[in-house]
């Protein structure tokens, strides 16, 4: 599983973050990113190492999934908004009705599975909003 930020390619657009834990599908959000010329952190699978590299390298938005492991992935959620950085929730679940959740309000939301078209403009639309 990913666990640990890869470092970022070489930057010839926005600078996102994956946070997912599922190997397959962050490969696949890491790949469809990459082809549209984003350069890519991670992917990472874990909330420790999200808020690690959220401190470290400053994303330029984050496309973040909400169960990592079993765990919330709220207090990501609750760096990216005190440090302003913009992101996109990728997950299966649409509905936000659990302690925390109301810092997801006015977050974009991409369901499982993820279209590449639909995707990048939410990450565009994030940065620009």
């Amino acid at each position: 599983m990913p666990n640990e930020p890869a470092e970022p390619r070489q930057k010839r657009g926005l600078l996102v973050l994956i946070v997912e834990d599922e190997f397959l599908i962050a490969l696949d959000l890491q790949l469809m990113l990459e082809d549209v010329g984003y350069a890519v952190l991670g992917p990472v699978g874990t909330v420790d190492a999200a808020l690690r590299i959220v401190e470290e390298a400053r994303p330029d938005v984050v496309s973040l999934d909400l169960n990592l492991r079993g765990q919330s992935a709220i207090p990501v959620a609750e760096k990216l908004r005190a440090l302003e950085i913009p992101f996109v929730v990728t997950s299966a679940n649409r509905t936000f009705d659990f302690p925390g959740g109301e810092i997801l309000t006015g977050a974009t939301v991409i369901g499982k599975p993820v279209h590449p078209r639909m995707l990048v403009q939410a990450l565009r639309h994030a940065c620009h909003a």
